[in-house]
């Protein structure tokens, strides 16, 4: 059975992955997103900037937005993070957790994956970035999916 971009998450999973994104948030005034679409032209890093400035994460007040894009049917894959974020974490660090993201789609395990993904980048921004007083939650916590310009 081949899954897609609208179909690789049923609504409860879906709402799992808010979930998991909300939990990781809470300790941090970073913000994480997760996009989905089903094919990548070109280079998955590059695409990523492109749905990383479509979906304005580049407009938080901290520059500490972190994406997580993810091509379903050819199986790409990018991690992104702000100036804010990249000016601090080593250089190998994004790569890290994608690797271990790839291990996990290898498996099929793409929720279990995500999830653990969210949650390491949301203790690495909860290190650099702790939740203030006054934070306020920039962008949804919903996950966008399909193609964006």
């Amino acid at each position: 059975m081949s899954v897609d971009c609208k179909t690789i998450f049923n609504a409860d999973e879906q709402k799992q992955l808010v979930r998991a994104i909300a939990d990781a948030e809470q300790n941090t005034s970073g913000e994480i997103r997760i996009h989905l679409e089903d094919y990548c032209d070109g280079e998955p890093y590059h695409r990523g900037l492109e749905v990383f400035h479509s979906l304005k994460m580049h407009q938080t007040a901290l520059k500490n937005g972190v994406l997580i894009y993810i091509a379903v049917q050819d199986r790409k894959l990018a991690i992104l993070g702000d100036k804010g974020i990249n000016d601090i974490v080593p250089p190998h660090y994004w790569e890290e957790i994608l690797q271990a993201l790839k291990a996990s789609f290898k498996r099929d395990q793409f929720l279990a994956g995500i999830e653990q993904a969210v949650h390491e980048i949301g203790q690495k921004l909860k290190i650099h970035f702790p939740y203030q007083k006054h934070d306020i939650d920039e962008l949804t916590n919903e996950i966008s999916i399909g193609k964006v310009s």
